[in-house]
């Protein structure tokens, strides 16, 4: 986005589009009142009072709507904002934004409408990417610990780090400049200081691997033989006929994905079954490969074998594939097996019989990986920034004890403090700004 466009007016559809009781057309910048009162015919627009109307292009009434003005800089964007409900159909809100464009407006790009709240200081950018994560959170947990960064969690962390260590980088700086009026701190003052500003960047970082389990999920594979009804326990966990199930060997050629909450949000991987046969074709083989690739990126494996036949060499080799991976032993086919075995959870995909026991032991493994309440949610950037400002933090701290020159120690609180400005945007680049509203939809 280049400077001359952040100042037009633009224009989007903020729902999903599709039929539905209410769609919302958002238009943000100067032009905004007056382009609204010009396709609704009306007079005055004032921010605080509700309006209903017409949209009309031309002479031609469009639909019946609800118009809501936000007056600078009390609106999401922190400039004009006119939003227009109409009711929520595909055609309709198409036709209005079309209208909006027509009468001088541009189309958003993604996450225009975000960008600029944080471009005119409505949030900080932690906050942008904390409405980025609401929207997109795959667990009403995760959405849940999103809104704790919007809200300013995060930032107000950060904020309080960084005013601690400026606080020690100035008395530096005083110390060396105005030498004869101001003596230089103690070292012990700087240790002290440096160890406890690592010590709360650490506890941030604590909460990495939890903040990105709630954020991407857990991954469960099912891994077995060819037939040993891995397809249909794929369906019946989502109790959905999502994968074609026949007693034909080697039915299953791909990695079948699809997404369940259970407090973490859980990706069930239905799988090709792994064999070493002559009569494999290349589809198959492809398939399989994908499967062992499946069996080794999940996070936890169902391993699923015949109980009609017991566990066979075959099924042994598999094991020995997943052995060391957090797994589960199933032993499908129960209807029909002679005797269950003591080691493995026996079901029946056919009667049901064991499949609300399993899911219950699934629901306590998947919790061992669920995080009901984290302090701090960080993305993969914030993490890295955090890193880096610590990385800074330490050279000081062994500098400080090693009592080198205090010139050089500022140059490394300069860095850290340069760190935790990238996370809450105070410094940022195009490129990573341009790159973080990328992934934004359309409309916010």
């Amino acid at each position: 986005m280049n400077i001359s466009q952040e100042f037009e007016t633009i224009c989007a559809i903020s729902t999903p589009l599709g039929t539905g009781g209410v769609g919302v057309i958002r238009v943000s910048g100067e032009k905004s009142f007056d382009i609204v009162k010009n396709i609704t015919h009306k007079k005055e627009l004032n921010a605080g009072i509700i309006y209903h109307g017409w949209v009309y292009d031309g002479d031609i009434k469009i639909d019946e709507v609800i118009i809501l003005p936000f007056k600078s800089p009390k609106s999401y964007t922190g400039e004009d904002v006119v939003e227009i409900q109409c009711h929520g159909g595909i055609h309709v809100v198409q036709n209005i934004l079309d209208v909006v464009i027509k009468n001088g407006a541009r189309p958003a790009e993604r996450g225009e409408f975000t960008k600029r709240a944080f471009l005119n200081k409505r949030i900080d950018l932690s906050q942008a990417e904390a409405v980025d994560d609401l929207i997109h959170a795959k667990t009403s947990n995760f959405a849940r610990q999103s809104v704790k960064n919007l809200s300013g969690v995060l930032a107000q962390k950060i904020k309080q780090i960084r005013s601690d260590i400026f606080e020690v980088a100035s008395r530096i700086v005083a110390g060396i400049d105005f030498p004869e009026d101001v003596a230089e701190p103690e070292y012990s003052y700087l240790t002290e200081n440096f160890e406890k500003e690592i010590k709360e960047i650490d506890k941030i970082l604590s909460c990495a691997k939890s903040s990105d389990i709630l954020r991407q999920g857990i991954k469960v594979a099912i891994v077995g033989r060819p037939n040993v009804g891995k397809s249909s326990l794929f369906n019946a966990l989502l109790n959905i006929e999502r994968a074609i199930v026949t007693d034909i060997a080697g039915t299953t050629r791909d990695v079948i994905k699809e997404n369940l909450d259970l407090g973490v949000a859980v990706t069930l991987i239905d799988t090709a079954g792994i064999r070493e046969d002559d009569e494999i074709g290349k589809v198959e083989e492809i398939g399989i490969e994908y499967s062992k690739q499946s069996a080794k990126e999940a996070d936890l494996v169902l391993f699923l074998f015949d109980l009609s036949v017991g566990m066979t060499d075959k099924d042994k080799e598999i094991f020995e594939i997943i052995k060391n991976k957090k797994h589960i032993i199933v032993g499908n086919k129960s209807d029909i097996a002679k005797m269950n075995n003591t080691q493995a959870y026996c079901i029946s995909t056919y009667t049901k019989q064991g499949l609300e026991e399993l899911k219950e032991k699934i629901k306590l493994a998947v919790g061992e990986f669920s995080v009901d309440n984290t302090e701090f949610i960080t993305n993969k950037r914030q993490q890295g920034c955090l890193l880096k400002s610590r990385e800074s933090l330490q050279r000081a701290l062994t500098a400080s004890k090693n009592r080198e020159l205090q010139d050089m120690i500022y140059i490394d609180l300069k860095s850290a403090l340069t760190s935790l400005d990238e996370i809450t945007g105070e410094i940022i680049t195009d490129e990573i700004l341009d790159n973080i509203f990328s992934h934004f939809c359309i409309g916010k």
